[in-house]
């Protein structure tokens, strides 16, 4: 079992910048770990994606160079710096982490074996 509990989520104005961090405990071992994001009346979709190994990122065309994935494997931390903030970025973000082996991306929220709680991110216009 893998527990995750994120933080840094608040009310920014448009053009700001946030930092989320995922603290991870229990099972320390995964494969990659993820941020996803879900505004009100939609689907959960996916922001970026880490390998926890190679440290190798994906990001969704939306956050793309606004936004930085990042992990520290000695404090088995994940974080999301994102800059340049839109109010379209308004949702609750939520960390997950995969115990699976996959060859290709993990963009997939069905990828994912668990997951945080979620921190609610609005940005004002």
């Amino acid at each position: 079992q893998v527990q995750l509990v994120e933080s840094g989520g608040g009310l920014v104005q448009a053009g700001g910048s946030l930092r989320l961090s995922c603290a991870a405990s229990g099972r320390t071992f995964r494969y990659a770990m993820g941020w996803f994001r879900q505004a009100p009346g939609k689907e959960r979709e996916f922001v970026a994606t880490i390998r926890w190994t190679s440290g190798n990122t994906y990001y969704a065309d939306s956050v793309k160079g606004r936004f930085t994935i990042s992990r520290d494997n000695a404090k088995n931390t994940l974080s999301l710096q994102m800059n340049s903030l839109k109010p379209e970025d308004t949702a609750v973000y939520y960390c997950a982490a995969s115990a699976k082996y996959l060859s290709g991306t993990y963009y997939d929220q069905l990828m994912y074996d668990y997951w945080g709680q979620g921190t609610q991110v609005t940005v004002s216009s």
